[in-house]
């Protein structure tokens, strides 16, 4: 897990072998900029944009940022 309160940076990564070979990824990748809540990549069975609206967090709150800027208008999210 990688949190830092500074930059306001957060990640869960996982880091083990798969079998002979080392592997280390991103489960979910998050950045709070500008008081809105960024997705920066979501590798969750349930995703984080659910959780965070049952948590009460509105969708003009929550920026799906692994979307292009582009698309982003089409979700119900914020676009930045």
């Amino acid at each position: 897990m990688v949190i830092d309160t500074e930059r306001d940076h957060y990640q869960v990564i996982y880091v083990g072998w798969d079998d002979i070979r080392r592997v280390c990824s991103s489960v979910v990748h998050i950045d709070i900029i500008n008081d809105k809540i960024w997705i920066q990549y979501d590798g969750c069975s349930q995703p984080v944009a659910e959780a965070l609206l049952e948590a009460g967090i509105t969708k003009d709150m929550i920026v799906l940022g692994f979307h292009p800027e582009e698309v982003r208008q089409y979700t119900g999210f914020a676009v930045y």
